[in-house]
């Protein structure tokens, strides 16, 4: 089997993500806690915390975020409640697009 093409990402992207991964880890040791105290936490696998903090692009962007929650980090500068409250905004907005902009959710065919 042919292995896929590696894909490849801005320098932007691959810096803060690499910056987003350092500040996860030096967050994680500075509050005492082991790769595997997070990954238990966190519900994901020792190695998908070691590649976080490395920086790796393949790495799920929900799993990043749990993990920096469970290590402290604020990952915007807003209280809970402002992020709530932008949250909602932004969801305001795009209930706002016209429907031939928005993606719609087409059911998958999986009688086989």
């Amino acid at each position: 089997m042919a292995k896929p093409a590696q894909r490849s990402y801005s320098r932007y992207a691959r810096e803060a993500t690499e910056l987003l991964g350092l500040t996860i880890h030096n967050a994680r040791v500075e509050r005492d806690l082991t790769v595997a105290d997070v990954a238990e936490r966190a519900g994901v696998s020792r190695g998908l915390v070691h590649r976080i903090e490395k920086g790796e692009m393949g790495s799920s962007i929900g799993a990043a975020f749990e993990v920096a929650a469970i290590v402290g980090l604020r990952l915007f500068e807003a209280e809970p409640a402002t992020l709530r409250r932008y949250l909602s905004l932004e969801r305001d907005k795009f209930t706002l697009l016209p429907k031939s902009v928005r993606k719609g959710r087409t059911k998958v065919k999986d009688d086989f």
